[in-house]
Order: C-alpha cells, then structure tokens, then sequence
C-alpha cells in the first residue's frame, strides 16, 4: 500500500512539475512575444485552464491556501474564466464563507449562465447553507439535467431528493431518487437517498435491512457509515451504532460526517 501512495505522489508531483515548466516557458516567452490577438488569447485560456485544474487538485487534498491562489492565477489570465469561480465557490463553501462561496457562485454563473457544473454547485450550496432557499436550489438541479451534454444527471437528481427530504416532502424526494437509478441503476448515492427515506419515515426494519445490505453491496463511505450509524441509533441498537461509529472515525477521521459524530449531533440529521 506504501508503494503505491509513493508512486501516486511521484505521479502528482510529475504533473505538478510539467504544469510549472509549461508555464514557466509560457512566461518566458511573452518577454518579446510576437504572437496575434487570438494567439494570445488561447495562451491566456490554456493558461486559465491548467491553473483551475491545478486548484482543483489542491482542493480534493484539502490544501484550500495553495487551491485558491491557483485559482487566482487563472483568473488573472482570463478573468472571465467562470470555471475558476466555481472552482473557488467550492472551496469557500468548505472553508465555510459562504459569502464568499455565493458571490463566486454567482459571478460564474453570470459569465456562463447554463453551465451544469455551476448550476449543480450551486444548489447544492442553496440547499446546505440557505435553507430558506431550497425550492431555488432544486430549481439549480433541474436546470443542470436540462443540458443535454451534462454528463452527471444523476447526480443533481439525487441532490434534489436530498434537498427536497429537508421540506419534508418525501414523495416528490422519492421521485427524483427513482429519476437517478432510472439513469443510472447501481447509482450508491441514490440508494442511499432512499435509505434515508425510509428512515425519515420511521420506516426503521426497511432502513436496518436496506443499509446493511448496501455496506456488503458497495464500498463503505463516510455517509453510507453516518447513514448507518443515525439508523442504529434510531433503532436503540447500541451494539450496530458503536461498530458504525467506530468504522467511521478509523476510516473517514476528517470528514464532515466524523466531525458530526464527535459533536454529538447523530440526532439532529
């Protein structure tokens, strides 16, 4: 397993290096740079383009200082990159500035205003941070599916049932569960959706029995396991909540999920 993250890091530290040298060669050039407006202009959006890619690595390690000065980078080569924005929405809705969050949020989706990413980002941001706000969040969600090249539908579908269950409005929740796995069948976070139906519901034997099932089914995530351990707890099964709890904090220390765990807040989801 060591050797493995050694190479994983070697290969990102490869591309890190390549990324640099290219950009540096770019900044070189410009010195006396004879190139054409439209020349220019694709150097400045390749540019934009290595620099978001470069934050969103940053982003998923959970290094936010070094994601945000890459996406200031590619900003400052075309400040009307909107993927930068949202790139930079994410990380301030982790960082939990939700000002800052929303004003990039917003700013890419006036730049590029069908943008599914954006539009998903979005709600989803509506929906955990402006709960007054969840019928404009679902309404982000539906406007993602309506592209036609948006590679992800399933996903927005089930952000939307996810959203809609905190109304609560369980029928129209399970429909866009049901919308997902229709797209996409074994879809693990549709299910889980569906899960969590079940217990809203007090559905408690189905929900015992449906999350079981899909921890021997699919890999364990920090929310299959907090799914399972609210399950548990509903359920006054303190034996099953312990061995969910336990595998949460080993496995997914950081996550969000384990934070909520270790504030005791397994009976306000």
């Amino acid at each position: 397993m060591k050797s493995l993250d050694f190479m994983a890091k070697k290969l990102a530290a490869g591309w890190l290096f390549f990324c640099l040298i290219y950009l540096t060669g770019c900044a070189h050039t410009s010195i006396a740079d004879k190139s054409t407006p439209e020349e220019l202009k694709q150097k400045a959006l390749q540019s934009a383009v290595v620099h978001t890619e470069l934050a969103g690595q940053y982003y998923q390690r959970g290094q936010y200082r070094v994601a945000i000065e890459e996406a200031g980078i590619a900003l400052k080569s075309k400040p009307d990159y909107a993927p930068a924005y949202n790139m930079l929405g994410l990380i301030y809705m982790d960082l939990q500035e939700d000002t800052r969050a929303e004003e990039n949020f917003e700013r890419a989706l006036k730049i590029a205003g069908n943008d599914p990413d954006t539009h998903n980002n979005y709600g989803w941001f509506l929906c955990q941070r402006r709960e007054s706000r969840i019928e404009q969040s679902v309404s982000h969600f539906m406007q993602a599916i309506s592209d036609p090249l948006y590679d992800v539908p399933e996903k927005s579908y089930t952000n939307a049932g996810l959203c809609i269950l905190k109304l609560p409005d369980y029928d129209r929740a399970r429909t866009f569960f049901r919308e997902a796995l229709i797209i996409r069948p074994g879809y693990a976070l549709a299910r889980l959706g569906l899960i969590e139906l079940d217990l809203k519901r007090g559905n408690l034997e189905t929900a015992e029995s449906e999350i079981a099932r899909h921890l021997k089914t699919y890999p364990a995530t920090a929310e299959s396991l907090w799914l399972a351990v609210r399950i548990a707890q509903a359920s006054n099964d303190m034996n099953a909540r312990a061995n969910y709890a336990f595998q949460l904090q080993r496995r997914f220390p950081d996550s969000r999920e384990a934070r909520a765990l270790r504030a005791g807040k397994v009976n306000h989801e």
